[in-house]
């Protein structure tokens, strides 16, 4: 179990081009690219986001990845939340691992758990640079183009996440100051989950008006 701190920034408008970035203070590595495909999972009744727990599957184009999330706070764009992630051999859950989480009772009510099954995906491109400072903090930023999917229904992904790695947190709106400054961004409060359900109840109530 790690804790999660991130700050996200959402796309106003156009792309971008991570290449033409330049942070003062910050050493900045090569940009590295890959696919991201993550399906979200719950119960018919919403029993886990209910419940402030999220639980997705993620493959990056050669591993799977099971995750537990709790929902955490969140302040100015700045997520803190609890996080459990393990690397599978397979797609599928390692329930062993899962009832370490705070997923416990549900792994141990066989009913409960059979119910889980997919509810939404998040497709997308993350474009990410490595940034360290003179303090030795390190920040991933990450930029996400993509998409969300929940039955019919599809929303827009485009953003930037800044999560520490190491050092202080403080860095984080440090560097979303000066991305702010050069780059039609604003911090959200949103996170890819959040929007996920949100589609599923857009998804939800089309199919009962039709």
């Amino acid at each position: 179990m790690v804790l999660e701190q991130e700050l996200k920034l959402s796309v106003l408008e156009g792309e971008i081009t991570l290449k033409d970035i330049s942070l003062e203070g910050y050493e900045q590595s090569e940009i590295t690219s890959q696919r991201l495909i993550s399906t979200y999972f719950d119960t018919p009744n919403q029993t886990l986001i209910d419940s402030g727990v999220g639980l997705r599957l993620r493959f990056d184009g050669s591993h799977w990845f099971q995750t537990v999330k709790e929902a955490g706070q969140v302040k100015n764009g700045l997520h803190e939340r609890q996080e459990w992630e393990h690397a599978l051999e397979t797609k599928a859950f390692d329930e062993a691992l899962l009832a370490l989480t705070p997923l416990k009772a549900l792994i141990e009510d066989k009913v409960m758990w059979a119910s889980v099954s997919p509810v939404f995906t998040t497709d997308f491109i993350r474009q990410t640079i490595v940034l360290r400072s003179q303090d030795q903090s390190e920040i991933e930023l990450a930029y996400d183009k993509g998409s969300i999917h929940a039955g019919e229904k599809t929303t827009s992904i485009h953003e930037i996440e800044l999560e520490l790695k190491t050092g202080d947190v403080n860095h984080l709106q440090q560097i979303a100051v000066q991305l702010i400054s050069k780059l039609p961004l604003e911090t959200t409060n949103s996170s890819k989950a959040q929007k996920g359900y949100a589609l599923v109840l857009k998804s939800n109530c089309q199919q009962h008006s039709d």
